[in-house]
């Protein structure tokens, strides 16, 4: 188990993703990275409806292994003290996809952040559509204390979710906020009880996995893409979804449900 894993457990269209290395506060090494690839492709082969994901053990994910045994690390740090920027960059280009596949899975990625999040680890639960965060979990963006900066796309992805000057903030300071601030900021869509994060967390992707799954995934596409799109353009997104969403008839479970005064039951999109 040092070395690490991550499984993937799945029930009523729900599927729950856990990064396993407690010992090590799930710190990503190269097994970790690997692991989260196989994930993403397994989920990417047959999507659920909704994906939370979550940490082993106390910790959500310490981020980057940074420890001496780690061999990720070791050409890093020779590569620091030459100057050489080729093995950092050669390292981004390798890991960070694991990151990007996984986030741009079709399906709603709801982070339970059940404790520290810390470097990586916090750019990962940002990524992440929804956060449900314990009270007493920490989220850092921590590498400015190291001499970098954040990565895995926490530099562009916090802005859009807090706001210019509050990222700023967090990743220029490295300060650690906890559950309630971490709420007040948008950095979380909810606090859950003690010990509860990722139990609300599937709680909250059981609502999500309950409606019609095309329509999520419709919906869910021009949300994530709007940022990127003028108005005009996000506009026009927005109708070619709406409008080719009728078009597969789902809407019509739906519809004749709540005529019927019953909770609709949508069938599984068929891939």
């Amino acid at each position: 188990m040092s070395d690490g894993k991550v499984t993937v457990e799945r029930a009523n269209g729900v599927a729950v993703v856990t990064l396993r290395r407690p010992a090590k506060h799930n710190a990503l090494n190269e097994v970790m990275w690997a692991g989260l690839s196989e994930a993403t492709c397994e989920l990417g082969a047959k999507l659920p409806r909704a994906i939370v994901i979550t940490g082993a053990g106390p910790a959500f994910c310490a981020g980057m292994d940074l420890s001496p045994d780690n061999p990720q690390m070791a050409g890093l740090a020779t590569a620091a003290q030459t100057g050489d920027p080729g093995p950092m960059r050669e390292l981004l280009t390798k890991l960070r996809p694991a990151i990007d596949a996984f986030v741009a899975l079709p399906v709603p990625i709801i982070a339970a952040v059940n404790g520290l999040a810390f470097g990586g680890g916090a750019e990962l639960a940002i990524r992440s559509d929804l956060r449900v965060v314990d009270p007493d979990a920490e989220l850092c963006f921590s590498e400015v204390r190291l001499g970098l900066i954040p990565d895995m796309g926490g530099c562009g992805a916090l802005p859009r979710l807090v706001g210019r000057a509050v990222a700023t903030e967090l990743i220029l300071t490295a300060r650690r906020v906890k559950g309630d601030e971490a709420l007040t900021l948008g950095l979380a869509n909810r606090v859950s009880a003690p010990g509860k994060a990722l139990q609300e967390a599937l709680e909250l992707a059981r609502s999500i996995a309950a409606n019609g799954p095309r329509a999520v995934r419709a919906a869910l596409e021009v949300i994530r893409r709007s940022p990127y799109l003028s108005e005009a353009e996000a506009l026009e997104l927005e109708r070619d979804r709406a409008t080719t969403l009728m078009a597969t008839g789902e809407c019509i479970y739906g519809v004749t449900a709540v005529m019927s005064h019953q909770d609709p039951e949508f069938p599984d999109i068929d891939e």
